[in-house]
This record gives C-alpha cells, sequence and structure tokens, in this order.
C-alpha cells in the first residue's frame, strides 16, 4: 500500500446533496458538475470521474459495481465532486451518475462525454473489468486503472475466438502497456499477483480491501440442514458443478440448497437442478439477510473473484464458507478457520458433507468468520483509495514536470 499520508481532505460539510443521475450529455453550470451545486462545494473538492462497465442499477452488477458505488459515497460525503460515467441502466446516487451509452456502445461514446464534459478533471479512475476503455489514449489526465479481478480464463468461457483472443490480448497486453506510467488499483493480493504477471510493476500496484455493510440484529440459523449459494447466475459462478455435488450430498447431509439470483444462466441451471433446490431470484436486502443468518453454509463454486463481497457478508452473520482454492476467494476465506478451501470436486462434496455434520466445527468456523468480518470497513477503503487517489495525482504531475524538463531532439 501507499505510505504517504492521505492528502484528500475530509470536510465535514456534504457536496450539495445527492448528484442523481442522467441519461445522456448534461449541461455544465459555470462551476462544478450535473447535480452538484457550486456554492456548497468545499474549497478543497476535487472533481474525480469513474469510468465503469455498469452502475449498481444493472441487473448484472456485482462486487465491481458495489466497490465503486461505496467509494463513490464515501468521498461525495468527504465534500468531492464525483461522477460515474457508464452504460446501461442507471439509478440515482449520493454522487452524479451519466450514462454513455448501452454495453458495447459506451466505449465508443465515454471518450466523447468525457471530452465534452469532464476534461478537467482532477483524476480519472478507469475500471477495468475484461476490457479496458484505455483512458490514456484519450485522456492527460492523472489516472488510476482500478481491477478488480483480470478476466484471462473468463474470455474463452464469455466469447468464441476470435473474440475471445482479441479481448484477451487487449487486456493481457495492450491495457498494461497504455497504462504503463499509471498505478493500478486492486482489492485482493490474487490479482495483484494477476497484474504482475501481466507486466505492471509491483511498485505501481496499491491495493485497498473491500468493506461489508453491518446487518441488522441476526434472525434465527435455520433447525433443517439450509445451504445458501448467492450472487449472479453467470457461467464462470459454475453453479452447475454446484449442482452435481449437491446431488452427491445431500444424501448424507439432507436439507436444501438455496440459489439466490438471476442472471443469463438461471433457466439452464433450473433444468439441472434435482430434487431439494430452491431458485429465490433477486432478492430484497432484508431476505438477502434472513437466508445469511439461516444458513449453516455459503457454497460457493466460482472460478475466479476479485474478493468475494458476498463471502463477507455471510461471514458477518456468522456463516463460514466452503470454496474452491482460487483467486479472490483465497483472500476472503481463511482455510480452516473462516471456511474451508478445496482443490477438486471431490474435497469440495466432502467438506461441504463434513460441516454439515459436524455442527460444533461449523459454529467455530462461524464465529472467526464473523471476528475477521467486522474488521473490514468501507471507511476503510475510501481512506486508502483517497491516499492512492493523492499518490496518482502527485505523480502525474511529477511525470509531467519531468518531461517539460528533458531536452527535446526534435
Amino acid at each position: 500500500m501507499n505510505e504517504e499520508p492521505a492528502a484528500l481532505p475530509a470536510p465535514t460539510s456534504l457536496s450539495g446533496g445527492p448528484g442523481g443521475a442522467v441519461d445522456g450529455p448534461a449541461e455544465l453550470g459555470s462551476r462544478g458538475w450535473p447535480g452538484q451545486d457550486p456554492a456548497r462545494l468545499p474549497e478543497a473538492s476535487r472533481k474525480i470521474v469513474f469510468i465503469a462497465w455498469r452502475d449498481l442499477a444493472n441487473r448484472l452488477a456485482g462486487g465491481s459495481e458495489v466497490l465503486v458505488d461505496q467509494l463513490g459515497t464515501g468521498l461525495a460525503a468527504r465534500g468531492h465532486q464525483v461522477t460515474l460515467l457508464c452504460g446501461g441502466p442507471v439509478a440515482e446516487r449520493p454522487y452524479h451518475v451519466q450514462r454513455s451509452g448501452g454495453t458495447y456502445s459506451q466505449f465508443l461514446r465515454a471518450p466523447l462525454a468525457y471530452l465534452r464534459h469532464f476534461r478537467d478533471a482532477d483524476l480519472i479512475v478507469e475500471v477495468c473489468n475484461g476490457m479496458p476503455f484505455l483512458v490514456p489514449l484519450w485522456s492527460r489526465r492523472p489516472v488510476i486503472c482500478l481491477v478488480n479481478h483480470v478476466h484471462t480464463e473468463l474470455w474463452p468461457i464469455r466469447f468464441r475466438p476470435p473474440v475471445s483472443t482479441v479481448g484477451r490480448r487487449i487486456e493481457s497486453t495492450v491495457m498494461p502497456r497504455v497504462h504503463r506510467e499509471n498505478l493500478f488499483l486492486t482489492v485482493s493480493p490474487s490479482t495483484a499477483e494477476s497484474l504482475q504477471r501481466m507486466g505492471v510493476g509491483a511498485d505501481r500496484i496499491r491495493q485497498i480491501c473491500n468493506g461489508v455493510v453491518r446487518p441488522d440484529p441476526p434472525t434465527p440459523r435455520s433447525p433443517d440442514p439450509l445451504f445458501l449459494a448467492f450472487g449472479r447466475l453467470a457461467d464462470y459462478k459454475r453453479l452447475d458443478l454446484l449442482l452435481r455435488l449437491w446431488d452427491r450430498v445431500r444424501h448424507v447431509t439432507g436439507g436444501k440448497l438455496v440459489i439466490a439470483g438471476n442472471g443469463p444462466e438461471r433457466a439452464r441451471l433450473e433444468a439441472l437442478a434435482g430434487p431439494g433446490v430452491v431458485f429465490t431470484g433477486r432478492v430484497s436486502e432484508q431476505e438477502k439477510h434472513r437466508l445469511m443468518c439461516s444458513a449453516w453454509l455459503l457454497v460457493h463454486p466460482a472460478l475466479i473473484e476479485g474478493w468475494g463481497i458476498v463471502v463477507a457478508e455471510a461471514a458477518i452473520r456468522g456463516t463460514p464458507a466452503v470454496a474452491f482454492d482460487v483467486p479472490g476467494l483465497r483472500d476472503s476465506v481463511v482455510h480452516g478457520e473462516t471456511g474451508m478451501l478445496v482443490r477438486t470436486e471431490g474435497e469440495f462434496a466432502s467438506a461441504w458433507a463434513s460441516l454439515a455434520i459436524d455442527g460444533r466445527r461449523r459454529e467455530a468456523l462461524g464465529q472467526a468468520a464473523r471476528t475477521r468480518a467486522l474488521q473490514l470497513h468501507w471507511s476503510a477503503a475510501v481512506q486508502g483509495f483517497a491516499e492512492v487517489a493523492d499518490e496518482a495525482i502527485k505523480r502525474a504531475a511529477h511525470l509531467a514536470d519531468k518531461a517539460r524538463k528533458e531536452p527535446s531532439w526534435r
């Protein structure tokens, strides 16, 4: 992590209330940005633009969108002028949100929106979720490249060649090269290691940790075996594998497997599901709380995660996790302490069944998971981001000054 003290101030006043959401171009005032009252902005306020794929309102939103929302909310509360420029559906937030197009058109429209409205930004945060925006090619402002997790293994799952080949090459080769002067920010050691394998120097990688929202008072644990899988029903979450494992362990454990969430894989998964499986679809925060408190275990078979926010959300409710030893999840689950990490399908089934039978062991893991999760605060993530933002702005100024001083041979 950056060891410099935070330079982004934390004033007690807010930045003029919610920024709201805008679909398409918005007119700017003489000072400030859309939805923000210039007269109420503190003198030390900075203009920060997050350029991301989705808003939290998108039905496919996940951990990356939660992270950006928490950072944006925290920075706006400190008095900074925050804008999220993204594609797809958007909703009102405590910061300004501007839609820049659809799922794919935004990659062409985001640069135009930036050039029209945000050229005076103090900092651009490019959120790289597989396909990058390559901000340094069209902006000369200070930039941080925020990478929740690397999608190298997901391109062949999502797309066929040549699209998968091109996408993988752009993420693994072009993106690091374009951002060769910038800092990279991530949320887990696993992603930091992946970035280093892509050629990003360790001296340019910074890390913050996701937080977890403190829940309401706990609701009762289910008296009967109840196992929960929670999240977007997407291919890389490997819930089809979980259903196969359930067919093996249900004869030992009994009870039911609840799969909460929605996504493109739902119809296929419902067709594969055997006895004792319940699909809830997307649930409210209240129902999520009840399910995570009721569950005996969180079962999480994903191929890769940036961190696994859902693991921390279950953990803070005293529910341990069984997951594969893969990037992200090996950071959010401490093997043998807050849950179990496994390498094979057989080990997953064995850990699932043994913890279902051993209530004392399960309770001990749950208590340790809760203790660890209680140490995760979104305020610390915002503070960590503020420190990295300050470093990025100073770094850009230093590089610009160095370039001016270098002799020109042209």
